[in-house]
């Protein structure tokens, strides 16, 4: 695959080797209309994945107590609204423009369910959220959860009652994606950038994965090199797992988009994320890969500690993509990489951080300048890319003979900035 060659001094949007996009259509099953025909005549209007968000968003206000959640489907381009309570609700719902569908959990007690499984079966490697399309809680628990750990997740479940949640198992390990050798590096760790942003005093920064933020104070764009941004705060475990890294030249050019090897895609705002909805990944290691998002609020619970607030979604992901870009076709930053199981092979489950949640907490927008790029020489740091990518930009194989950030780039050595760059957690921190 070959690659621009763009100015060193420009910042970028990590690239690797192109994947096709072309999500499946996501086909669900028909909304279910009222009992006395209060929906007949209803017309669903057709939406933007972007605008379906923003709707669901205004009837959850609207709706109060009576809203149980909203998903997004792809196929038909229409908003799925869940609702408790009378026809009233719904025929709110459906003057609005949405399908609506007729449930029994409402959001608070899911969320009170919720509160019972982090308070009696927080245990690394797994986590939950909640399935709007099947109005319940999916616990997943990775292959790590055996013995008496698999007997308390099995039994909290059980104990929430027919109907509320739903336990499976998960391929592989809960990790974050941390590695040697590929886009941006710190202290032996090699992570992937996400968005470039302007950061509250104005000057040019960039948004990666906390629990990369925490492993090293400085980032550069080469394995070896000379640092080109500095941490200026970052969160991981807790309320989420995000990073602010400012670039020390603040004359540095931070386009407000995404390189993805063969051209560049414009980020045009930061928004919420919507069950249903199709999404890519952008990272250093695996390039472009594409799915769907499968749950919001997500808890889970990483060797480091449990991180709230999360994306899920079947997108698959690799050590060293930990941080890496989740956007929309049409432009709209979704996430960060934060981690999740599995691999490109046989897929596996992937969590990110919300976008307009770390912008809101940093106190950042989303940069803009010209359309270029950055952290090396081409998208990324290295000439080729190091652990099974194509472009990141650099020699080949990140900025060293090798793909790694430390002395070997495993996928299973030390946390973060020993001599293994290997993975640093319980999640799939890309």
């Amino acid at each position: 695959m070959s690659h621009k060659r763009i100015p060193k001094r420009k910042a970028v949007i990590a690239a690797g080797s192109v994947v096709a996009l072309g999500a499946a259509a996501l086909i669900l099953p028909n909304a279910m209309a009222s009992q006395n025909g209060a929906t007949e005549g209803a017309a669903p209007r057709t939406l933007k994945a972007a605008d379906a968000s923003d709707l669901a968003s205004q009837l959850a206000e609207q709706l109060g107590e009576a809203f149980a959640g909203a998903y997004y489907d792809t196929g038909k381009q229409q908003l799925i609204i869940n609702v408790v309570g009378d026809d009233n609700n719904i025929i709110l719902a459906e003057k609005a423009g949405a399908v609506a569908r007729q449930v029994d959990n409402s959001t608070a007690e899911l969320k009170a369910a919720s509160q019972t499984l982090k308070a009696k079966a927080t245990v690394p490697g797994t986590a939950w959220s909640v399935d709007p399309r099947t109005n319940k809680i999916q616990v997943t628990a990775d292959s790590t959860v055996t013995g008496a750990r698999w007997d308390r997740v099995e039994s909290t479940v059980e104990t929430l009652g027919s109907g509320v949640a739903t336990v499976k198992r998960s391929a592989g390990e809960f990790k974050t994606f941390v590695e040697g050798g590929d886009a941006i590096f710190g202290g032996g760790a090699r992570c992937s950038l996400g968005f470039n942003v302007v950061a509250d005093d104005g000057a040019p920064a960039f948004l990666t994965a906390g629990h990369c933020g925490v492993a090293a104070a400085e980032w550069s764009d080469a394995q070896g090199g000379a640092p080109i941004g500095t941490v200026e705060t970052a969160t991981f475990p807790g309320d989420g797992d995000f990073a602010l890294v400012k670039y020390d030249d603040a004359a540095t050019e931070a386009p407000s988009t995404v390189n993805t090897g063969e051209q560049s895609v414009e980020i045009l705002q930061a928004a919420e994320a919507a069950v249903g909805e199709a999404v890519i990944r952008m990272g250093s290691t695996t390039g472009l890969n594409d799915g769907e998002v499968t749950g919001l609020d997500a808890t889970v619970n990483y060797p480091e500690g449990t991180v709230t607030g999360l994306i899920q979604t079947n997108v698959c992901a690799e050590p060293g993509d930990s941080g890496g870009s989740l956007f929309t076709a049409d432009g709209s930053a979704i996430g960060l990489t934060s981690g999740g199981s599995g691999d490109c092979t046989i897929g596996g489950e992937t969590f990110f951080q919300p976008v307009t949640t770390a912008l809101a907490a940093v106190g950042a927008t989303l940069g803009a300048g010209d359309a270029g790029a950055g952290a090396g020489e081409e998208a990324g740091a290295g000439e080729e890319a190091g652990a099974g990518g194509d472009a990141v930009g650099g020699e080949e194989a990140g900025a060293g003979e090798e793909a790694g950030a430390g002395e070997e780039a495993g996928a299973g050595g030390d946390a973060v900035g020993g001599d293994q760059a290997g993975e640093v957690g319980d999640g799939h921190g890309q």
